[in-house]
């Protein structure tokens, strides 16, 4: 657990933090990536936490990977990358600074350090879990092959290391279909998300597509009777749905996509009002980049990704502490399935 209150006392010692209007002023073209979500007075309390993460960056020769998830302050403020699961997975090969810090939930992290071993990699929070990748154990995924003797086994990247070492092959929301129907045999296990993998067997009627009982606990929550109630109070907004959400949400929305295909749909689409059916943060972090969207509520928000705050990663990168490690046989174990994942979809042109 954080001691907050010695944690906050260490890092007022060392940076001014007191909230800055003319600091904030001066960081202006941050402040306009978020401004229409994020209020000049929030945004002078947050400047001086994103000055001082972004020097530190420099000092330590760190770089920043944000999901789509996070807070505006977050994602626009301090991630040098931004993007989904797939996204985030492929930069962690990229990069070239000796340090990661993931602003994400804990198998992101652990998925950049299987995928650079040899960088030092930092969650500022490692309570910042997930529900879905918690439903689902190694021996979950034995269980399964016994059940489907010789079936292979796509595991979606929401899982911990031991688990992507357990499986054949990873995916996200966004190349699941694709790398469903690319594998040789007919029968396919799917493991952990429940509904990504009916609403991948709904795509890709030639499998015969099983799953494991797991699911989202932000994505589970909605239902089609809300989008129905909803479309019925609020006539012409369009509903987009990620592909976590259960099937007949899925149904009943517009369009359905990964974290990315949505942001790619709305972009080109430019609806006069949308509602993005999955995770708060993600309208708030592309409302500025599409200022004649509307985008309106419910939305739901992820415990575990908010546990992540400027505070916190101020607080990691200056002690480096929250260092992420993989044990070395698991790691290459999930290497190999995350790799396959990364190689195939590059291969797809996804």
């Amino acid at each position: 657990m954080f001691d907050l209150p010695a944690q906050r006392a260490y890092l007022s010692d060392k940076y001014d933090l007191a909230p800055s209007p003319e600091l904030a002023a001066s960081m202006d073209d941050i402040y306009q990536r978020m401004a229409r979500v994020v209020s000049p007075v929030d945004w002078a309390i947050y400047a001086p936490y994103v000055k001082a993460i972004n020097d530190l960056k420099a000092e330590r020769n760190a770089v920043i990977l944000g999901h789509n998830y996070m807070t505006p302050e977050i994602f626009h403020g301090i991630s040098d990358f931004g993007g989904d699961s797939l996204q985030l997975a492929i930069k962690a090969t990229e990069v070239k600074e000796d340090v990661i810090v993931q602003c994400g939930v804990h198998f992101m992290a652990e998925t950049s350090k299987i995928l650079s071993p040899n960088k030092t990699v930092l969650i500022p929070d490692m309570e910042a879990g997930c529900s879905l990748a918690e439903s689902i154990t190694a021996e979950g995924i034995a269980e399964m092959r016994k059940q489907y003797p010789g079936a292979p086994v796509v595991t979606y990247v929401n899982t911990t290391a031991e688990v992507k070492a357990a499986s054949d092959i990873c995916c996200t929301s966004s190349n699941a279909a694709q790398i469903v129907a690319a594998q040789d045999s007919h029968t396919v296990i799917m493991t952990p998300d429940q509904y990504l993998a009916q609403n991948v067997a709904r795509d890709v009627p030639q499998k015969n597509v099983v799953w494991w009982e797991g699911s989202c606990i932000v994505h589970e929550q909605y239902s089609a009777s809300d989008l129905r109630d909803f479309r019925e109070w609020n006539p012409g907004t369009r509903l987009i749905a990620h592909p976590e959400c259960p099937p007949d949400v899925v149904a009943e929305a517009d369009f359905s996509g990964s974290t990315s295909g949505i942001i790619k749909y709305v972009t080109d689409e430019k609806p006069e009002k949308a509602l993005l059916i999955t995770e708060c943060s993600m309208a708030s972090n592309i409302a500025d980049e599409l200022p004649e969207v509307d985008f309106v509520g419910p939305c739901n928000m992820c415990p575990y990704m908010k546990k992540i705050t400027l505070e916190k990663v101020l607080y990691s990168l200056d002690t480096m502490t929250g260092q992420v490690e993989v044990d070395a046989d698991v790691a290459e174990k999930a290497r190999l399935s995350v790799q396959r994942m990364i190689d195939l979809s590059r291969q797809l042109g996804l």
